[in-house]
């Protein structure tokens, strides 16, 4: 067994059978009693068979910093946060256990719904909600640490006078205010295309949130300040650094992902992704700021502070998303086949500036996989000297013919583009938008970011193909997730692409006498190059991802996740919250409640 997957089956199978080891391995993780109404938590997941109960960490991660900031000013931010609309937030808003919605907005509408099932445990709060694609918090990093390290100050295990209920009755909390009189409507035209109205209350002004508009920009020279000084994003012209940035997430071998979290680090292969990745470099809709304000999101670069919540249509039935067994095939019934549809998004092209949308990640999986355009280009994969006993070294491809026969990629639509997108018909042909039961006929089902994350990953990881996923961002389920054992990660350069396709389907041993009676030509670069087919490696990852995802990306684990995070945000903006807490250890109701609603095996 190799190492990672030794250190995984420890992560499995090292999970709280009961309420005591749960709330023991709390305190000693985080230095801090669990928060109010754990056990209410507890339970509530227990009872929706949680496989996992101590797998939250991305929640302390999130709200760490927020210790270091008082709780009257938490609140202040979150209650004014969508009185100007064109700042891009909605705000949901919780009281006596009842949900309040004041802007509207798909995101906001399934977040309330998510949340009327948990709010009777929850204490009031107001909930700002990212509206835009984008994730927008960037920190400084020396900032970042000074706040790290006064959370970790704050902590304690003391026991005196610690009460296990949140705070009744505090201030700063939105407010529904009257109508304004008529004819004091102010109406102006914004990002999102509709009237805004806002009169501003003297007796409670809007904080300034800092926001800036950064659409367009090159994304990076934002990110970096979050970034340690040492790292390559602020070293850029350090060949040592991007050497090291290399080796710390790749094989040399081949390009595979040894790293996939390191591999979307922005301190560490940013400089390389600026000019490749749209929202590096093109972002669309970009409303940024440098302080830390609450601000929760569906997802976020690693350089981002938005407190990560599970993305709506993970939970919401949308047929666009949603996983549907009966549309799906058993592996061997499976064609070797790497589909892809999607829009051109991702960033905003230009018509006179071919040189920056060409670059842009889905533009170049589409060039990448297109036979016309590959026609006599070559690329790296890994072929095996000496047959099946010998070594694997990098050899020049050909790919035109192998994509040809092996991958279905292009666009459904053409979006995002200054003036407009007639200047893509020389370049791509937009194709039949695929279906579900179409996509899930293929082994291979590769993820790519668009403005933001794919809504597709959690379908793809609950199918019976296998998953290649290639992303820049970050999403509440990552850490429950391992690259080469769930799913197959891929750099976002897709610098890789062939020699993962090769190497699942096999070449030439299947390939070449397919295309040769189909009428292909093997170019000359390829003859004699042999890379021994690997199904079952393949269909195990499948496998595994599919199981895996059965147990811990259930409809039930979003909801579990949601309250969990909620109790701990409920804590960090409670003036109280070094005197509120869980202390003790439940006693004999929890082990009766243990006995009868046992840990899921």
């Amino acid at each position: 067994m190799q190492q990672a997957d030794l250190d995984f089956e420890l992560r499995e199978h090292d999970r709280s059978k009961t309420f005591k080891e749960t709330v023991r391995k709390y305190r000693r993780k985080y230095g801090r009693h669990p928060p109010p109404r754990f056990q209410e938590w507890y339970k509530f997941a227990r009872k929706r068979q949680v496989h996992n109960v101590d797998d939250f960490d991305q929640i302390w991660d999130d709200l760490r910093p927020f210790w270091a900031v008082s709780p009257y000013v938490i609140r202040h931010y979150a209650a004014h946060a969508s009185d100007i609309r064109d700042h891009g937030t909605a705000v949901v808003s919780l009281r006596d256990g009842q949900v309040f919605q004041e802007l509207w907005g798909w995101r906001s509408e399934t977040f309330t719904k998510m949340l009327s099932r948990i709010g009777r445990w929850l204490p009031d709060m107001d909930i700002p909600i990212n509206r835009m694609d984008q994730p927008r918090v960037v920190v400084p990093w020396e900032e970042m640490q000074d706040m790290l390290r006064a959370e970790e100050q704050s902590r304690s295990l003391e026991e005196t006078a610690v009460t296990d209920r949140f705070t009744k009755n505090m201030s700063g909390f939105w407010e529904r205010k009257p109508p304004p009189p008529e004819g004091s409507w102010l109406y102006h035209w914004n990002p999102f295309w509709y009237p805004v109205e806002h009169v501003e209350d003297p007796d409670d002004p809007v904080p300034d949130y800092g926001w800036f508009w950064y659409a367009g920009r090159q994304y990076m020279d934002l990110a970096a300040k979050a970034c340690p000084p040492e790292s390559y994003a602020r070293n850029v012209n350090s060949m040592t650094h991007l050497s090291e940035a290399e080796a710390s997430y790749k094989h040399e071998l081949g390009g595979f992902v040894t790293n996939f979290n390191r591999s979307s680090d922005l301190c560490t292969v940013g400089p390389q992704l600026s000019g490749l990745h749209g929202m590096l470099f093109a972002s669309s809709s970009t409303l940024a700021t440098q302080k830390l304000v609450p601000l929760f999101g569906e997802c976020k670069l690693n350089v981002n502070n938005e407190i990560l919540f599970p993305a709506n249509m993970y939970w919401r039935h949308d047929k666009r998303y949603e996983y549907d067994d009966s549309q799906d095939i058993s592996w061997d019934d499976k064609e070797d086949m790497m589909p892809w549809r999607g829009v051109t998004s991702g960033g905003t092209a230009f018509e006179d500036k071919p040189e920056l949308w060409r670059p842009m990640h889905r533009q170049r999986l589409v060039m990448l996989t297109n036979a016309s355009e590959l026609a006599g280009k070559t690329t790296a994969i890994l072929t095996l000297v000496n047959g099946d006993q010998g070594t694997y070294h990098s050899h020049s491809f050909e790919p035109a013919d192998f994509a040809s026969k092996h991958t279905d990629v292009g666009f459904s639509a053409k979006i995002a583009c200054i003036p407009n997108c007639d200047f893509y018909d020389e370049t791509f042909r937009v194709l039949e938008p695929t279906t579900f039961a179409q996509t899930f006929a293929s082994k291979y089902l590769i993820d790519v970011d668009g403005h933001s994350f794919s809504g597709r990953w959690r379908a793809f990881l609950q199918s019976r193909s296998l998953g290649i996923k290639s992303t820049i961002f970050r999403e509440w389920h990552d850490s429950r997730l391992w690259a080469w054992r769930h799913f197959v990660p891929m750099d976002n350069r897709f610098n890789e692409l062939y020699s993962l396709l090769t190497y699942f389907i096999g070449y030439p041993s299947e390939s070449t006498p397919a295309m040769s009676q189909a009428g292909f030509s093997v170019p000359s670069t390829n003859h004699d190059l042999e890379v021994p087919r690997h199904d079952y490696e393949a269909y195990k990852i499948a496998k595994q991802g599919r199981q895996w995802a059965a147990k811990v990306l259930r409809r039930e684990d979003i909801e579990i996740y949601l309250f969990r995070l909620l109790l701990e945000y409920g804590r960090i903006i409670d003036d109280n919250r070094d005197k509120i807490g869980f202390v003790g250890d439940g006693g004999k109701e929890m082990e009766d409640f243990d006995r009868r609603v046992p840990a899921e095996e």
